[in-house]
C-alpha cells in the first residue's frame, strides 16, 4: 500500500495539468465590460457559484465592486489509498462607473455561470456653444 504522507511527482504537476486544462478555479474571473445604450454593462464568469452566497457585488465613491469566493473539496478513494483536495479561492475586480450613474440604479443578475451588473448613467446634457469670456482692465 502506498504511503499517504509520501509526495509523488503527480502531486506537484497537479496544479499545472488544471491550469493547461482551463480549470476556472486556477484563473482569474474573466470580466468584459462595454456601453450599451447609455448604461455601463459588466459580465463576469463565474460558474459554479452559488450567487446568494460566494458573490458580493457592491457600490461605493463611484465604483463597482465585484467580488467572489470558492471552496471546493474533493476525494479520491482506491485500492491504494486515498487523497483529499481542498481548493480555495477568491478574486475580486473594482470597474468605475460612468459619470452620473446612480448607486441606487445599479442592478446585477446571475444566469448559467454569468454575472451581469448593469449601471446606467443619465444622457449627457446638451453640450452648449463656447462663450468667449471678456477680460477687463483692472
Amino acid at each position: 500500500m502506498a504511503d499517504l504522507n509520501k509526495w509523488m511527482p503527480s502531486d506537484v504537476l497537479e496544479p499545472f495539468r488544471r491550469l493547461l486544462e482551463g480549470d476556472p478555479t486556477m484563473s482569474s474571473m474573466r470580466v468584459e465590460q462595454f456601453m450599451d445604450g447609455n448604461a455601463l454593462v459588466v459580465r463576469a464568469e463565474v460558474p459554479g457559484l452559488d450567487p446568494e452566497k460566494d458573490v458580493d457585488v457592491s457600490v461605493a465613491d463611484g465604483m463597482l465592486h465585484i467580488k467572489t469566493e470558492r471552496e471546493e473539496k474533493s476525494e479520491h478513494k482506491g485500492k491504494t489509498g486515498y487523497r483529499s483536495e481542498f481548493r480555495y479561492g477568491s478574486f475580486s475586480r473594482s470597474v468605475a462607473l460612468p459619470p452620473g450613474a446612480r448607486e441606487e440604479d445599479v442592478t446585477a443578475t446571475y444566469k448559467d455561470g454569468v454575472l451581469e451588473v448593469r449601471a446606467p448613467a443619465p444622457e449627457q446634457p446638451p453640450t452648449t456653444e463656447k462663450r468667449k469670456i471678456r477680460i477687463d482692465p483692472s
